[in-house]
C-alpha cells in the first residue's frame, strides 16, 4: 500500500474514533478533539511508516517485531500528545484507551486493505 493511502486510511479510521471519544468522554470541544485527532496521527504515522518500511528485507519475526513496538510507542505517544493538543483537563486512562482504540482499528482496517486484504479478494 502506498505511504499516501495509509496515511488517509488511518486517519480515515482513527480520527472519528478519537473525536468521539474526546467529546463524549472528555469533554473536549468536537472541532478541537477532530483538529488533535489529526496531529497526533500526523506527529507519529510518518515515523513509523519509515521506520517499520525498513525491516521488509529481513524475516518476518523481525518485521512484526518491529511493527509491534513501533505500534507500542506510537500509542504512547499519541496518548501523551492528547493532552496538550486536545486541551484534556481529565487525569486517568483516557488518552492511553483511546489511543490505543484508534490504533488498534486503524492496524486492522490496514490488514484488511493491504495485502492480507487483497490476498483475500
Amino acid at each position: 500500500m502506498p505511504y499516501s493511502s495509509a496515511l488517509a486510511l488511518t486517519l480515515l479510521v482513527e480520527a472519528p474514533l478519537y473525536t468521539v471519544a474526546l467529546v463524549r468522554a472528555g469533554g473536549v470541544r468536537p472541532a478541537r478533539a477532530a483538529t488533535a485527532s489529526v496531529l497526533v496521527n500526523l506527529a507519529t504515522h510518518p515515523l513509523l511508516w519509515w521506520s517499520v518500511s525498513h525491516r521488509t528485507g529481513g524475516t518476518a519475526a523481525a518485521y512484526w517485531t518491529a511493527f509491534a513496538v513501533g505500534e507500542a510507542a506510537v500509542c504512547a505517544t499519541e496518548a501523551a500528545l492528547l493532552r496538550p493538543l486536545a486541551g484534556l483537563r481529565l487525569r486517568g486512562p483516557l488518552p492511553w484507551a483511546v489511543a490505543g482504540t484508534a490504533n488498534a482499528a486503524s492496524v486492522l482496517a490496514g490488514l484488511l486493505a493491504g495485502p492480507l486484504g487483497a490476498a483475500r479478494w
